[in-house]
Order: C-alpha cells, then structure tokens, then sequence
C-alpha cells in the first residue's frame, strides 16, 4: 500500500505530533526532533492502536509513537525507527490467563529483558495483575485511566519502576487481612505465646517438642497448658485440644461470615 499522509485534526494543541505514516499496515508517527526514543504499541486491533498512537503522541513530545499489529511488523523496519523504549501490549477484554495471551508476554520480556514490557487491560482484575507480573510485564496498566496517566505511568516503567493499579493493592490488603484472621483466630482469647502453644498442641506436639520448638523450658511450656486449659474450662490434654479444635473452627466460621 502506497504511503499517505493524514492531517492532524487540531494543529492548535500543544505537542501536536507530526502526520500519521501508514505503510505496510503499520502505523507510525513520523520521527521529529528531540525524539531519541520510540514507545511501541501492540494491538492486532487496527483503528485501537491507531487511536491510541494518536492520543499518546499528543501527550508525549518526546517519544516516537509505534502501532503495529504484532512485534514482527516491528522488527521489519525496526531500523528505522528510534531506540525502543518501552513496549505497550493492548489486550484489551482478553484474559492474561489465556494460552495465547500468556505466550505472548512470556516471549516479549523474555526477547526484550531490558525493555519494560507494560500490559494494558480493560480489566483490572488482582489475579490477572498478578499473573502479568509473573509472566514478566513490569507494569499493568487498566484502561479506566486518562491518557496523560497511563504515559507518565510508562515512563515510571522505562525509569525502572514497576507500576500496578491501587486496587491491586487493596485486594493484597484484603487478603493479607483475612490470610492474618485464619491464622489467628483465637488472638483474643490467648496471649501471643499462648496462641503458639495452642497451634503446637492442635497438632498434637509434646511439651518437649513444643519447648524446643519455641525456644522455652518444658516448665514453662507446662504453666501455658494449665492457662490454656483454664481459659477452655478443660480438664485433660485430649479435652483442650477436642475444645480448641472446635473453638477455632467456630471462629473461623464466624470470620469467614463477616466477610
């Protein structure tokens, strides 16, 4: 396909990049000065990317916008463009767990290890975030956010930054919350130590074993048992560990329900 050259809309906003190429179904705004780097944009969806490389370059003066369908289109005229920067996976709907999409990230931050490989989503979604940063992307990117965000959040990535929405962040919150609530449910009742002791003997563990364990003398070990016993109005060892089996099992419940 013939080259052409189309027009920008508004020649009256700042940072107006210079006309949009298309060559060979690849789309790319022509190189201007003061542009060392390039910021490529991964979309098999022809009128996203091309939107979206317009809205960036409006927004980057110094970067040079590349849209193409797949990172082969790239490398066949990647000598003409500058040094790549960053690289922009549009997945739009598309889950990070599906085989392609996952393929597609491994191979990209495994070709390009030092080149921040960014995923943009429409979701945002903590278990796909997560999953993104295992397959090696160095930031996800929801599309909820502005333009002007979503670059300054890529050039986070290119400074060395890995960025992940703050739901991400709450959602972590929340499960290191409730990750703290099963692990310690009877927090209230026990005292710290107590509550160790507790868990060693719901497992069925010796004095000595739990004396050694949490570095304490057997004798002390003793004087927690018989507080312990006390507190669940037991009389034996198999007695406190029946009650605090169903003690924490009731706490649990409760937990989880409150949730």
């Amino acid at each position: 396909m013939n080259s052409a050259l189309i027009p920008n809309l508004d020649r009256r906003q700042e940072h107006v990049p210079l006309p949009l190429r298309i060559e060979n179904n690849a789309h790319t705004l022509a190189l201007s000065a003061g542009q060392t780097h390039s910021l490529v944009i991964l979309d098999n969806r022809e009128l996203d990317r091309q939107c979206l490389a317009q809205c960036m370059a409006a927004q980057k003066a110094d970067l040079q916008i590349l849209a193409f369908g797949s990172i082969e289109e790239w490398k066949q005229k990647r000598d003409e463009y500058a040094p790549l920067a960053a690289i922009l996976l549009n997945i739009g709907g598309k889950k990070v767990d599906e085989p392609a999409v996952s393929e597609q990230i491994r191979k990209l931050s495994s070709e390009f290890a030092s080149t921040p490989l960014i995923v943009l989503a429409d979701s945002d979604d903590f278990s796909q975030i997560v999953r993104a940063l295992e397959y090696g992307a160095k930031g996800f990117i929801p599309a909820s956010v502005s333009v002007s965000v979503c670059m300054e959040l890529i050039a986070l990535s290119v400074a060395g930054g890995i960025f992940v929405p703050a739901s991400a962040l709450f959602a972590m919150r929340h499960l290191l919350d409730s990750s703290n609530s099963t692990a310690r449910p009877l927090s209230g009742i026990f005292t710290d130590r107590q509550a160790e002791v507790v868990e060693a003997l719901r497992r069925g563990k010796a004095n000595k074993i739990i004396a050694y364990e949490l570095n304490l003398r057997e004798s002390t070990v003793k004087v927690h048992v018989r507080n312990i016993m006390k507190k669940v109005k037991a009389t034996n060892r198999t007695e406190v560990v029946f009650k605090l089996n169903d003690l924490f099992q009731s706490n649990l419940s409760g937990g989880l329900a409150a949730n």
